[in-house]
């Protein structure tokens, strides 16, 4: 198959790319390679500026482009908004686009109005935007939530979930937030991770070697993340036991600097407010580390993992982070363990070849 992914989140079309690749298909990635994360592509589509002369040049780049976007078996968008343009303008080109190719699909896999609706009504305890049904009060959510829920990104996000082939939920709370509207259309498909060899070293372990925290950092999400809560709790914690952990903090690294960076590490703390583990986590566990992070039972029950529970689910409540992070320093014998079960984990369910298969079967069906 002939396949172009338009847009990134996270590493996900890249690290699908290469899945389809290695089973045989021609795939295309176009991006801004998620800003700072520096994501791989084959066609940059990075903005530089919204000024005028930096609008002018990202749209000659969006046309330049648009017509070897043609004949594709396959196009995938990352987000209603794909590129970094006005709704209207996302939608002019998901019509050319639809025009062009054989069968196009929409990504949910981040911020939209299904997702930030679904937070809205209820349908998660607690979410980026809402806990317990309240609206959270960092910098921004108020905007965010206003702006998805009215014009015009509300009816880009309809329009393109209404006739687009299919949508692809990477995580329980995505899915969740499609599953009413869109039921014959959509279907869980994981975060895919590169399962390379390079692992963790053994030398982490040792009697006298304090747990290892690592702490991502990036700076405009702090609050939306709960880097900032888990921040608090490690200094805390740093505090009442000095010589039994260390704590390891990166800001804003490139995807693979940020990967160098955590290999010596034992516990990554990730995602304060999600149910699931993301793909930090996922990466890290891939790596032989532990994750603190989304995993609630009810994505343990709809991922059908009964048995293999290695993530230490992260409640958005301080004390019982506090309590959490400390009981893992007084279990530290546990740890090689689940480390060991967080690789097996990931080999069970993310392994990019096995999800690169499921997205062939989804697009051949839909």
């Amino acid at each position: 198959m002939k396949i172009l992914l338009l847009g990134e989140a996270s590493n996900l079309h890249w690290t699908l790319a290469e899945g389809l690749r290695v089973l045989g298909h021609d795939v295309t990635v176009a991006s801004a390679g998620s800003g700072f994360m520096a994501n791989r592509r084959n066609i940059d589509l990075t903005r530089n500026g919204y000024g005028i002369g930096g609008s002018v040049r990202y749209l000659f780049a969006i046309l330049r482009h648009l017509p070897t976007f043609h004949r594709y078996d396959v196009v995938q968008l990352s987000n209603p908004v794909f590129l970094h343009l006005r709704p209207e303008k996302n939608r002019l080109v998901f019509d050319y686009l639809r025009r062009h190719n054989a069968k196009i699909f929409l990504d949910a896999l981040g911020t939209d109005f299904y997702y930030v609706t679904a937070c809205q009504k209820g349908a998660f305890r607690y979410s980026d935007f809402y806990i317990d049904g309240q609206l959270r009060s960092y910098p921004g959510c108020q905007k965010t939530v206003k702006a998805w829920c009215s014009e015009p990104l509300k009816s880009l996000n309809r329009y393109i979930a209404e006739r687009c082939d299919g949508i692809a939920a990477c995580l329980y709370e995505y899915y969740v937030s499609y599953q009413n509207e869109f039921p014959e259309k959509l279907a869980y498909l994981p975060i895919p991770i590169h399962l390379s060899e390079d692992i963790a070293p053994d030398n982490r372990w040792g009697e006298n070697i304090p747990v290892r925290f690592f702490l991502g950092i990036q700076r405009e999400r702090s609050a939306l993340k709960g880097t900032d809560i888990f921040d608090e709790v490690l200094l805390a914690i740093q505090k009442k036991y000095p010589e039994e952990c260390e704590i390891k903090r990166v800001v804003s690294l490139p995807l693979s600097a940020y990967l160098e960076s955590m290999r010596s590490s034992h516990i990554l703390m990730d995602q304060l407010y999600s149910y699931t583990p993301a793909t930090n986590a996922l990466q890290a566990m891939s790596q032989g580390l532990c994750a603190v992070s989304g995993a609630e039972p009810e994505y343990y029950t709809f991922i059908g993992e009964n048995q293999l529970h290695p993530i230490f689910n992260a409640i958005p409540d301080s004390q019982q982070l506090y309590t959490l992070v400390e009981n893992i320093i007084k279990g530290k014998k546990e740890l090689p363990q689940r480390c060991a079960d967080s690789r097996t984990f990931v080999e069970k369910h993310h392994n990019y070849i096995d999800v690169a298969r499921q997205y062939l079967d989804f697009w051949e069906r839909h």
